[in-house]
């Protein structure tokens, strides 16, 4: 893979290839990684740094490194929570699910696949779209909810063949098939590996060594143990020429399938030998998961040889593991539940934050600083838009004769009627506070001449309130200056400028009044 440059387009690019890649070479891929965080931080754009932190995390993940994944998915997590990006966060969970399927926690990798899938949007990638229902199939097949996992199943395959994403296509045929066999349906998982192969040759790929596990499990269950010994040894020479490209269970859960398929056709030697490997390979990489299983086995080659005394140690030792887990499990949804929370409560005080920074303060509507962000959008692509700037007359006499308390509520009065009238005109029209007693009214799909009647009904408005408790008789009245993008300069400058203009004609002309 290329070291790209240091523009932010070519880093972005970068990790987006890094994000949706399918096979991975960890090695080169990891080094990669590094490489694009550091230069996203030179280019001081935080965002792409952060997604290129958590494409190292996926790495550390695959290379059986689950702490610092796990660590470095929770920093990245706390940093898209903080600043609400929708897609990095969905990205996080679906990777936090895998940590904890790698600790044998299905309850926890459930409760994260669900929130990936709901943060799922239009801007998220087609290979994640795709992905996270994958994951969340996987999740809720594990917990025993077959019916719900193959409906995420299906909907994953007909999205991958709708957006012509071909080998994660086959990737979402081969978690199916492992699923359905994994929990007890052969004869499913044997018609979903039928389509799965179909689609591989329609497509001109090569079965990946994962793909070929699953095709021997489902062989296995099925009692064809000589088809898929051939194909498991197949599959593990593969991986061990180009063990880069998988996980670090990925082997161990090879050797494992080959020890049952041994075990079949009664070689119970050769049986052994794949099992000790794998045993080994689990203990150096922390596989608790997989190392019950491992016990679950050995207790049945030792059945196969008549060791029943062993076969009962090792089932023993099995449902050691199995509860040890299992109370692993506990501390750990314990742990996870926690983290969701946290997330949660950081989400909501993200959202608030945001809303506080774009609302005035003292009045609740809209400030300038939310005028800045969303006036070019409305005022783009020749979109019809009008604006009207709108100023209190004679202001600083009512501060100075009555009090700034005083005008701090005729501020807010104000604010409100405004809102009132233009709540009526549609969700996109928006009244902000930009500066001392100035207000805008933004009304989008309304030329100027519209936009005028309707400052004027504003006016009246401001002007009919029953203002003499609050002012001791003193009138309040609003000049307005309007101006639209049907006349011409539509850039926000221009069209501000043009209103803000008028807005000192109506003043010149003798206030309580409307400019266009």
């Amino acid at each position: 893979m290329d070291v790209p440059g240091f523009s932010a387009s070519e880093v972005s690019a970068a990790v987006t290839e890094l994000e949706d890649t399918y096979v991975f070479d960890t090695v080169t891929m990891r080094a990669h990684a590094a490489e694009l965080e550091r230069r996203a931080y030179e280019l001081d754009e935080p965002l792409l740094a952060a997604r290129a932190r958590l494409c190292l995390g996926h790495l550390c993940l695959r290379a059986g490194e689950v702490a610092d994944a796990d660590r470095i998915i929770r920093q990245v997590n706390r940093w898209a929570t903080e600043h609400g990006d929708r897609q990095l966060l969905a990205r996080s969970h679906s990777l936090w699910a895998s940590v904890h399927r790698h600790s044998g926690d299905d309850a926890a990798a459930l409760d994260h696949m669900v929130i990936a899938v709901e943060l799922l949007d239009a801007h998220c990638s087609p290979y994640l779209q795709i992905w996270a229902r994958v994951k969340l199939a996987d999740a809720l097949g594990q917990l025993g909810s077959m019916d719900a996992a193959r409906e995420r199943y299906a909907d994953a395959e007909q999205l991958a063949e709708r957006l012509g994403q071909e080998r994660v296509h086959v990737g979402v045929l081969n978690n199916w098939a492992w699923t359905e066999c994994d929990t007890g349906n052969p004869g499913e998982a044997g018609a979903v590996v039928a389509r799965m192969l179909d689609c591989a040759t329609r497509y001109g790929f090569a079965l990946e060594p994962a793909d070929m596990d699953t095709v021997a499990a489902v062989q296995i269950a099925n009692g064809a143990y000589a088809q898929a010994e051939e194909l498991l040894l197949i599959c593990i020479e593969r991986h061990r020429r180009d063990d880069d490209y998988e996980e670090a269970d990925a082997l161990p859960e090879y050797l494992l399938s080959l020890a049952r398929a041994r075990r079949g056709r009664g070689t119970l030697d050769p049986a052994q030998h794949a099992l000790d490997e794998c045993r080994d390979l689990c203990a150096a990489r922390g596989l608790n998961a997989l190392l019950a299983r491992v016990h679950a086995e050995q207790a049945e080659i030792h059945a196969a040889r008549g060791e029943f005394a062993e076969a009962f140690m090792e089932h023993r030792a099995y449902v050691a593991a199995v509860m040890n887990a299992h109370s692993e499990q506990r501390e750990a949804s314990a742990r996870t539940r926690l983290a969701l929370l946290e997330t949660a409560e950081a989400r909501r005080e993200a959202a608030d934050f945001r809303a506080q920074a774009r609302h005035d303060a003292l009045t609740g509507v809209y400030n300038r600083r939310f005028v800045d962000e969303v006036l070019p959008v409305l005022a783009a692509d020749g979109t019809l838009c009008a604006v009207a700037l709108l100023d209190i007359d004679h202001f600083k006499r009512l501060n100075d004769e009555l009090s700034h308390a005083t005008g701090d509520r005729v501020l807010v009065t104000v604010a409100e009627i405004l809102h009132a009238a233009v709540s009526r005109l549609g969700p996109d029209a928006f009244v902000a506070r930009i500066g001392g007693e100035e207000f805008l009214i933004a009304l989008p799909r309304r030329s100027a001449a519209e936009a005028a009647t309707i400052a004027d009904t504003v006016r009246g408005a401001v002007r009919a309130h029953p203002w003499v408790d609050l002012t001791r008789g003193l009138p309040v009245t609003v000049s307005i200056g309007v101006a639209g993008t049907d006349e011409g300069g539509d850039a926000p400058s221009a069209l501000l400028s043009r209103a803000d203009a008028r807005l000192y004609e109506a003043k010149r002309g003798g206030r309580d009044r409307v400019a266009s």
